[in-house]
């Protein structure tokens, strides 16, 4: 019986996938008619819908919100989470008016860079580069942006189930020369393209599926994802973190930092140290601009039991 309604659940599901393609296309139509001021009140109009109104993963994110911030008051989680909820809905009408930005001075008006030297010396050498970023404000919008002011980016993707909805993300994301990498051929296809001179940037905060590496990330326990330090140390890159927000003037900042690199090798215990610098210098951003991120993702779920092999250094196990 158990089976009978997680497969009727499933289908159902697969058969709302074409509608729910269909209403996002629908939406973007809207949102372009709007000036950008039009598009983003609709857009906190919607994150109050989501928090207030139909509640969508409301107790997971105010639990999750305790947990990292054990010292506000209920009225200042509260607050955080509503702000959260109007955030992720200004990424999604950001999103939706990518097709708005059509060069480098619309990208300009958008978005502030602030880049160490390092970074700007690295691509001045045409050196590929690791940059791990995370689920932070308009985060689609801000990586469209980046490869136009910077130089095309190679951004590793995780698919959708919905296909339709996947290829219409996919489509908004290259537009302007940005390419996507499938998170299963990370490896191979993100070593060629780091040996080829290219920006490989990779979401460092997502919950790992299976388990392996874990450490404490905002108050708990959290498996976390080997990947960007073994591409980095693999390939002999330096690795960047960035870290976006939103600016009072309606625009973003994105800050990008160097991680040090150069005391490390590519082994087990090299890639797992460097794995913590980067995670610790996300958690520390996200603590100090809570709102920024992306509270209704599930990070702490249980991963699944992993059934590899031990790790080896300089092999993409674990990773």
């Amino acid at each position: 019986m158990k089976g009978i309604k997680k497969s009727l659940k499933k289908n159902i599901k697969r058969t709302s996938y074409p509608i729910t393609a269909c209403l996002f296309t629908l939406l973007g139509h809207l949102v372009r008619k709007m000036s950008r001021e039009q598009a983003l009140k609709f857009g906190r109009l919607l994150g109050y819908l989501a928090f207030d109104g139909l509640k969508i993963r409301r107790n997971m994110v105010l639990k999750n919100l305790k947990y990292a911030f054990p010292e506000k008051t209920e009225k200042e989680i509260q607050q955080v989470a509503r702000q959260a909820y109007v955030n992720q809905a200004r990424n999604v009408i950001e999103l939706l008016r990518i097709p708005l930005i059509r060069d480098e001075q619309d990208a300009r008006e958008l978005l502030d860079i602030h880049a160490d030297e390092s970074f700007y010396k690295t691509m001045s050498q045409n050196r590929g580069a690791v940059v791990v970023s995370a689920h932070l404000s308009s985060w689609e919008a801000i990586g469209l942006c980046a490869g136009l002011l910077l130089r095309p980016l190679h951004l590793i993707v995780k698919p959708l189930k919905n296909k339709r909805l996947d290829n219409t993300l996919n489509h908004l994301r290259t537009l302007h020369g940005n390419k996507t990498i499938h998170k299963d051929r990370a490896l191979r296809v993100g070593i060629n393209a780091l040996e080829s001179g290219g920006i490989v940037v990779i979401l460092g905060d997502q919950a790992k599926r299976k388990a392996g590496f874990s450490m404490c990330f905002l108050g708990r326990q959290a498996s976390v994802s080997l990947g960007p330090a073994f591409l980095t140390l693999k390939a002999g890159v330096p690795l960047f973190v960035e870290k976006c927000r939103i600016l009072e003037n309606g625009k973003y900042l994105l800050d990008i930092k160097e991680i040090q690199t150069s005391d490390l090798a590519c082994t087990r215990e090299d890639i797992r140290t460097l794995t913590f610098r980067y995670t610790k210098a996300l958690e520390a951003f996200i603590n100090t601009y809570p709102q920024e991120w992306l509270w209704l993702h599930d990070r702490w779920k249980p991963p699944k039991p992993s059934k590899s092999k031990a790790f080896k250094a300089g092999s993409a196990k674990e990773v």
